[in-house]
């Protein structure tokens, strides 16, 4: 027995009550508690119940209904096209921006928590020389994986670290585009499950380099030629090395941060890379480049530690530049910490976890971490100044450190 069609009339529409009221071929009208009416049409589509509203009955007449219902339903059935899905991406297309302006917004709108100002230009300056050329301008919703591999193939086998940052940029940028409205669809930028399977491992093109570093053996002599090199940035190299701090937290430093009659340097967590307060103990030999570099600044007001211009931090280049003055070429400002974590394995008693903690490194361990909840900054102190006196004492005649093992006995 075929289903009755146009079973509502002006008068049934007048009088529904609240509920569903069925006209026939899957067109209801929808009465809500406050007496709202409104037309839905009910359709399946490969085995799936969908529902699509079609309007309020202030805008839309039983005639309209039927006819966008039936128009539907047509597309649905002979073109096998979702009504749903057409209409959502319809309105994607009507309010997309091109890839450009999403990733300006999406920078404006993450500044303020990233580090520095620096973050925020690498990441323009990264998508302005290799994604902009290709699809800068393009609505944000046309980017595909195509456009996406024309981008970064090129790059993979012979940038691979900058690809993979480049990569992860334009994947932040487009889920960005797709929460706001301006896309939709899977991200065709993630790795798992749909990249990987088009580009190699970073790890199979491009062996990971680790910064060139000084053997712990020759630091006592490295520390005499340091000493030798007149300049602020010779003292800021020796902080650093004494300190085991990465390069930017040492430039960064400001004397607001130091606590000389504690012998404690308080890193702000802005400044940290895993982005929480470190506090760092000062040794004799660390506060006494610390007095020297005071003794060099331009005024009694200067707020960084180690300036470089009136007024203005270092540069990572002036670390580097004390290095090539020394014709050492072989070894790098940030390597120094893998001296010291070698000599503190290798050479002292002293607890991984204390050595990793003099390290800022966050324990990868959950439980472990789960317990320790403080900085063990005493014990810290400890492995800092055995570091301190081991790194400064210059080895005797012959090739014997002493302070190796008056470090070994102490530890």
């Amino acid at each position: 027995m075929p289903r009755k069609i146009h079973r509502l009339t002006a008068l049934a529409i007048k009088n529904a009550g609240r509920g569903m009221h069925a006209d026939g071929n899957g067109l209801y009208l929808q009465v809500s508690e406050t007496g709202g009416k409104s037309w839905i049409l009910r359709y399946m589509l490969e085995g799936r119940a969908r529902e699509m509203g079609l309007g309020s009955l202030t805008l839309v007449s039983l005639k309209e209904a039927r006819d966008k219902a039936q128009a539907l339903r047509k597309q649905a059935h002979e073109h096998r096209i979702d009504p749903v899905d057409a209409r959502r991406a319809s309105r994607v297309r009507a309010v997309t921006l091109p890839f450009r302006d999403c990733a300006n917004a999406y920078i404006e709108a993450h500044k303020a928590g990233w580090r520095n100002a620096k973050h925020a230009d690498q990441w323009g300056n990264t998508l302005e020389t290799y994604a902009y050329p290709v699809f800068g301008d393009l609505p944000v919703n046309q980017i595909d994986t195509a456009l996406v591999m024309r981008v970064l193939e090129p790059l993979w086998r012979k940038k691979t670290e900058t690809a993979s940052r480049l990569r992860g940029r334009i994947e932040s940028v487009l889920s960005w585009a797709t929460v706001r409205g301006y896309r939709e669809g899977e991200n065709p930028a993630r790795w798992r499950g749909h990249l990987d399977k088009l580009l190699p491992k970073r790890s199979k093109v491009q062996a990971v380099r680790h910064h060139p570093a000084l053997p712990y053996a020759d630091m006592p002599d490295f520390m005499v030629a340091l000493k030798e090199q007149a300049g602020v940035a010779s003292l800021a190299l020796q902080f650093a090395i004494l300190t085991a701090a990465r390069t930017q937290e040492v430039l960064g430093m400001h004397w607001d941060e130091i606590d000389l009659a504690q012998a404690v340097w308080t890193v702000p967590a802005g400044r940290m890379k895993a982005g929480r307060e470190h506090r760092v103990p000062l040794s004799p030999a660390a506060v006494r480049a610390l007095k020297a570099a005071k003794e060099l600044c331009s005024d009694d007001r200067v707020e960084v530690v180690f300036e470089g211009r009136p007024k203005q931090p270092l540069s990572t280049a002036a670390l580097t530049a004390v290095l090539k003055r020394m014709n050492r070429r072989d070894v790098t400002p940030h390597g120094f910490r893998s001296t010291f974590r070698d000599w503190a394995a290798e050479q002292t008693a002293f607890p991984r976890e204390i050595a990793e903690a003099a390290l800022a490194h966050i324990l990868t361990n959950k439980a472990e971490a789960a317990y320790q909840r403080g900085d063990l900054l005493e014990r810290r102190r400890k492995l800092m100044t055995a570091w301190g006196r081991y790194a400064t004492t210059p080895r005797k005649k012959g090739g014997s450190v002493t302070a190796l093992n008056a470090a070994r006995r102490k530890a």
